[in-house]
């Protein structure tokens, strides 16, 4: 029980992986006749099904399962913080899509003429939130596999107070809010999978 356990961390780890290659190659080709952005808010909504499904499955496995031994001890944690700061960032993209918020096009791109007329969506003022996810998300489980979780006070002070000047835009406060509520559940989640294969 605790192998298939292990194992299915170690996909929850690294599903997102291909979940942002597909995800990438859609938003630069026509799949199956439809508009990039259509594939696009498709391939979110079945990655975050798939993703969610495997954390809830280790989880569920884990509770059955008895604490991980030896090798396996010491990887459960590593296997944490690698499934908190994959997981996070698509997680929170297709939440903030969901949101209505949709990705700042990339600096080389031009007006795309394949993108969906029909979209009201305003794209997110914040700019930097991958990089600062990754490290909030590592922030996050680490504090709580070691035992501290009054860090995440400290952390989600930082980073309140690093992006306060730019919570000022219009809709930034509710991106801030979403992200970071979505970002920070999944650690805690990620965490509290890597207690339950280790105690």
């Amino acid at each position: 029980m605790t192998a298939a356990a292990l194992t299915l961390f170690v996909l929850t780890a690294l599903a997102p992986v291909a979940w942002l290659v597909a995800d990438r190659t859609a938003r630069d080709r026509h799949l199956f006749g439809l508009l990039p952005s259509t594939v696009a808010s498709l391939l979110r909504a079945v990655g975050l099904v798939v993703l969610a499904g495997l954390a809830s499955a280790t989880a569920i496995v884990a509770t059955a399962a008895g604490p991980a031994t030896g090798f396996w001890a010491h990887a459960a944690p590593v296997i944490a913080a690698a499934a908190a700061v994959t997981g996070g960032g698509p997680i929170v993209r297709a939440v903030l899509a969901l949101g209505g918020v949709r990705p700042a096009p990339a600096a080389d791109d031009s007006a795309d003429e394949d993108e969906d007329p029909e979209s009201t969506t305003e794209v997110g003022p914040l700019r930097g939130g991958r990089v600062i996810g990754y490290l909030e998300r590592l922030a996050v489980v680490s504090t709580l596999m070691a035992g501290w979780p009054e860090g995440l006070a400290i952390i989600l002070a930082v980073k309140g107070l690093a992006r306060y000047p730019e919570l000022r835009a219009p809709q930034a406060s509710e991106q801030f809010i979403m992200g970071t509520f979505v970002s920070v559940l999944w650690a805690i989640g990620m965490a509290g999978v890597e207690h339950l294969l280790t105690n």
